[in-house]
């Protein structure tokens, strides 16, 4: 475990800035626009070319060395950083260098992604995915932490170009980390893929294979309508909770660093006193706890209720996605991790994109204007969440909540991600 411990540990390092840097950015944007769409826009745009590049990225990554890839990744997203900061150092950047640098940079960080995971089979023994994909968890939510909390302190002092610098700062460590590790590469195994005639038909073998495994197949079908149902409440979380606190970023930032205690107390959970034996009650149990907490956090009007909802549903967050990673790393060999993710991937990125496509023009043209003093909805929500702006975007988020809720029970009935995954154990 030590290399991928301290390839993590850079990664991480990267992690928390670039966590500071988009949550600096939601900021900006909000000052800029006060408009949901335009947050849910941010990150639309970053995902739209991230589910193009997808499908090619996990061919490369099957052939080509995963430790470039990853270098390459990093210092990609350094540059692109590099060069908002210069726009903003001069006074040039808009709303529209933002999308696209940030589009560009998140589609150098795919490759740098599916490189990374497809690299934890190669370095870490069968027995440790789990742990493998909890660390990998607790780099995320750890950030949080960190993250947030300290890009809300910062924004007032030191303001974008402060925090862009830190970010820069930290792809140059998670670059030296890679660059003196040694990574394996696995051989491609022509005896299990056939050797394509276009490249067309090598990037449809991830669908081919997913498609061929029941169980894998119902378990992406159920984390993608969990995803895509979960993305929409989440379109319109910084809209409500900035609205709702008179736009104070320190609350946000709070807000964050509470669900980054939830996600590390999960991962400390995992390892310390696993949930379920069955990975698949693992995740289900976390879809469940993670949708009770929102719905909570979505009924509350202050810090008082939001930051324990908030820690509560993060609490879940690494049981349904280490559980769930644990499958996929045991079940797909390595040779065909790169392309098998891809396609996971992309998937997954095209119900998060339509989730914010749908997310934010639904609150600010729908959901906020029916929760005014005056709209439609107000006579039977009013007492509940409030007239005032962001209680249409509260109301949304609940919905969603419930929405996620439902998935989570439904997945006990859902007979084909039983079976083979549910035998799956820690060796």
């Amino acid at each position: 475990m030590q290399t991928f411990i301290i390839i993590w540990l850079g990664q991480m390092i990267s992690l928390i800035g670039s966590t500071m840097t988009a949550f600096a950015f939601s900021i900006w944007v909000w000052e800029l626009t006060h408009q949901a769409t335009a947050l849910a826009l941010f990150h639309l745009f970053a995902q739209i070319p991230q589910f193009l590049i997808t499908p090619i990225a996990g061919v490369i990554v099957d052939k080509i060395n995963r430790k470039f890839l990853m270098i390459v990744g990093d210092t990609a997203g350094g540059l692109l950083t590099f060069s908002v900061f210069l726009l903003y150092l001069t006074d040039s950047l808009q709303l529209w260098h933002l999308y696209v640098a940030f589009a560009a940079k998140c589609t150098f960080e795919q490759f740098q992604e599916l490189a990374y995971s497809a690299s934890i089979s190669t370095i870490v023994p069968q027995q440790k995915y789990s742990h493998a994909s909890s660390l990998s968890f607790l780099a995320g939510h750890g950030s949080l932490i960190i993250a947030p909390a300290l890009a809300g302190i910062l924004y007032g002092v030191i303001g974008l170009f402060g925090i862009l610098i830190i970010d820069i700062i930290s792809f140059l460590v998670a670059i030296v980390t890679v660059l003196r590790m040694h990574i394996p590469q696995p051989a491609i195994a022509e005896s299990i893929t056939p050797k394509p005639t276009n490249i067309i038909q090598d990037m449809s073998f991830g669908f081919k294979y997913i498609i061929s495994q029941p169980n894998l197949l119902a378990l992406l079908v159920l984390t993608a309508i969990f995803w895509l149902i979960h993305d929409i409440g989440d379109s319109v979380y910084k809209p409500m909770i900035l609205a709702a606190s008179g736009n104070d970023a320190s609350v946000l930032g709070s807000l964050y660093a509470a669900a980054g205690v939830g996600g590390v107390l999960g991962v400390l959970l995992i390892n310390i006193y696993p949930v379920s034996k069955s990975r698949i009650k693992g995740i289900l149990f976390g879809m469940i706890g993670t949708a009770l907490g929102r719905i909570i956090l979505g009924l509350g009007r202050t810090p008082v209720i939001w930051i324990p909802a908030q820690l509560y549903s993060s609490l879940n967050y690494p049981l349904l996605g280490s559980y769930s990673d644990a499958i996929w790393l045991a079940k797909v060999q390595p040779q065909l991790q790169g392309r098998v993710f891809a396609t996971k991937s992309m998937i997954l990125l095209l119900t998060s994109a339509l989730a914010n496509l749908i997310g934010g023009p639904l609150t600010d043209r729908v959901f906020e204007p029916a929760m005014m003093p005056q709209g439609s909805l107000a006579p039977i929500f009013g007492s509940i969440f409030g007239t005032r702006t962001g209680a249409g975007s509260a109301l949304l988020y609940v919905i969603s909540a419930v929405g996620l809720l439902l998935v989570g029970l439904s997945g006990y009935a859902f007979r084909n991600l039983h079976g083979e995954n549910d035998q799956e154990r820690d060796r």
